[in-house]
C-alpha cells in the first residue's frame, strides 16, 4: 500500500506539467558511441491513409483530442504514427444506415462472410462469431449489449478479412468468456476469447470484458486499440499480436494475466512492437506488462503497472506520459531480444516512477545502452540502473532512493560503477567515467 501511495502521490505533483499524449518525438540522444540506429517502422494500413490534421480531426469526434499524437520520423526511424490511423480506426461509432442485426441464441453460431456491419445483441452460450470475407473485405461487429459464455471456443474467429472492428456501443456492457481448455485442432488452433488471423481493431464507446483461460485477444496480424473500455481477466496475455500493437487511446483493465500488452513473432525477431501514445493502463500481470521482441515506444498515456518486469523490449523509447511501475524483477528491461536492434533505454519525456522489490532487482536495465536526455526517472530499490554497454546523461531530472542526481550509475557485483557512481565507495569516476567500464 505504501508503495502505491509513494506512486500516486509523485503523479498527482507532476500531472501539471505533463500532457499524457502528442509529444513530438525529438530523439535528442547525442552520443557517438552507439553503434545501430533504430530502423523506420511504418503502417501499411491503405485504408484512407490521412494526414496529421486528418487525424486530429477524426479523433475529434472521440472527446479526447489530447490523447492522439502524429509523432514525426525522427533522424533515426523510430516508429512514425502519421499515417498509423486511418480515420475509420478512430471513429468511434459505426454508421448503422446498412447494417445487418443479429440477436445471439444459445448454439447458434454466426458467420458473416462479406463487407458490413454487423450488431450483435443477446445473452447466449456456446457460440461463436466466424468472419470468413474476401481479403479486401472491411468487417464491422458492433457488440451492443452481446454477452458470450464458450467453454472451449472463441467468441469471435476472423478467418479471413482485410480488416475486423470490434467497436463496442455507446453506454453497452459487453463481456466474452471462455472457460474451458480450448478446443485443439490443426484447422482451428486458437487460443483466445478474440482470435484474428487478419488485422484487428478495437475501438468503441461501451465497455468489452474479457475471460479466458488463455489468451484474451491474439491476432496472427497487427492491433489497433483507439477507443473504448476494456477489461481482460486472463491466464495468457491480455493482447498478443505477432506484428505490431498500436494504442491510441483506450481505458485497459488487466487482471492477472501473464503478459498484459505482447507483440512477438517467434519465427521472425525482426517483428513485434508496440506504440502507444495515449490511454489510461492498470495492468497486473504475473510476468511483462508490456512485452516487444522490437520496440516498445510511449509517445503519451497514464500507466499503473505491477508485474514481474514493467516494460521489457530490445529498444525502449518513452517520450511522454505518467508512468508507475512496481516490479518484482525488472521495472525497465531492455534486453539483447532482436537481431535488427540493439538494447537500449532512451528517455526523452514523461514522467517515470518505479518501486522495486527487494533483492536482484533493477530500476532499469539495459544489456546494452541508456540515454537520458529529458523527462523525469524517479527510482526506489537497491538498483537503480544496470547497463553493459554505456550511459549518457543529456538533460531531465533522475531521482534515486529520494535524492535528486544527474548522473547513472551501474549496479556492477553488489556496488555502484559508472558515471558519478562508485564501487563500494567512490571509485565510479576511476573506473567507469562517462558511464563506462574499467
Amino acid at each position: 500500500m505504501r508503495k502505491k501511495i509513494n506512486c500516486l502521490l509523485i503523479t498527482l505533483m507532476m500531472s501539471a506539467a505533463l500532457t499524457a499524449c502528442g509529444s513530438t518525438n525529438n530523439n535528442t540522444k547525442t552520443d557517438t558511441t552507439q553503434t545501430e540506429s533504430v530502423k523506420e517502422l511504418t503502417a501499411d494500413d491503405t485504408d484512407n491513409n490521412v494526414s496529421d490534421e486528418d487525424i486530429t480531426e477524426a479523433a475529434a469526434s472521440t472527446d479526447n483530442t489530447d490523447d492522439i499524437t502524429t509523432a514525426n520520423v525522427s533522424s533515426d526511424g523510430m516508429i512514425d504514427a502519421s499515417d498509423m490511423f486511418t480515420e475509420r480506426d478512430l471513429e468511434q461509432s459505426a454508421d448503422l444506415s446498412e447494417a445487418v442485426y443479429y440477436t445471439l441464441a444459445d448454439g447458434e453460431d454466426i458467420t458473416i462472410t462479406e463487407a458490413g456491419v454487423y450488431v450483435i445483441n443477446g445473452d447466449a452460450s456456446d457460440v461463436t462469431i466466424y468472419v470468413t470475407a474476401g481479403d479486401d473485405d472491411k468487417v464491422q461487429l458492433v457488440l451492443n449489449g452481446a454477452v458470450i459464455t464458450n467453454e472451449d471456443m472463441p467468441a469471435i474467429y476472423v478467418e479471413n478479412a482485410d480488416k475486423v472492428f470490434v467497436t463496442t456501443a455507446d453506454g453497452s456492457d459487453n463481456t466474452l468468456t471462455v472457460s474451458g481448455a480450448f478446443t485443439e485442432d490443426e484447422d482451428l488452433n486458437a487460443d483466445a476469447v478474440i482470435y484474428a488471423k487478419d488485422d484487428l481493431v478495437l475501438n468503441g464507446l461501451g465497455t468489452l470484458n474479457i475471460v479466458s483461460t488463455d489468451k484474451g485477444v491474439m491476432c496472427k496480424d497487427g492491433i489497433k486499440v483507439t477507443g473504448g473500455i476494456i477489461t481482460v481477466e486472463c491466464v495468457g496475455s491480455a493482447l498478443y499480436a505477432k506484428d505490431e500493437i498500436e494504442i491510441a487511446d483506450v481505458s485497459l483493465i488487466v487482471t492477472a494475466c501473464s503478459d498484459g500488452i505482447h507483440a512477438e513473432d517467434s519465427d521472425d525477431d525482426t517483428n513485434g512492437y508496440v506504440y502507444i501514445c495515449g490511454g489510461t493502463f492498470d495492468i497486473n500481470a504475473t510476468d511483462d506488462a508490456i512485452h516487444a521482441t522490437t520496440i516498445v515506444q510511449i509517445d503519451g498515456g497514464d500507466f499503473t503497472i505491477a508485474a514481474a518486469e514493467g516494460i521489457e523490449g530490445s529498444y525502449i523509447q518513452i517520450n511522454d506520459g505518467t508512468m508507475c511501475i512496481e516490479a518484482s524483477d525488472d521495472g525497465i528491461n531492455a534486453a539483447n531480444k532482436s537481431s535488427a536492434y540493439s538494447a537500449t533505454f532512451e528517455m526523452n519525456g514523461g514522467l517515470v516512477t518505479i518501486v522495486m522489490a527487494q533483492g536482484d532487482t533493477d530500476g532499469i536495465d539495459s544489456n546494452g545502452d541508456i540515454y537520458v536526455n529529458g523527462g523525469t526517472i524517479d527510482i526506489t530499490g537497491q538498483s537503480t540502473f544496470d547497463y553493459d554497454g554505456t550511459a549518457v546523461y543529456n538533460g531531465g531530472t533522475i531521482i534515486e532512493n529520494g535524492e535528486e542526481t544527474n548522473s547513472i550509475t551501474n549496479q556492477l557485483m553488489g556496488g555502484d560503477l559508472g558515471q558519478g557512481g562508485g564501487f563500494g565507495g567512490d571509485l565510479g569516476e576511476d573506473f567507469g567515467g562517462n558511464g563506462g567500464r574499467p
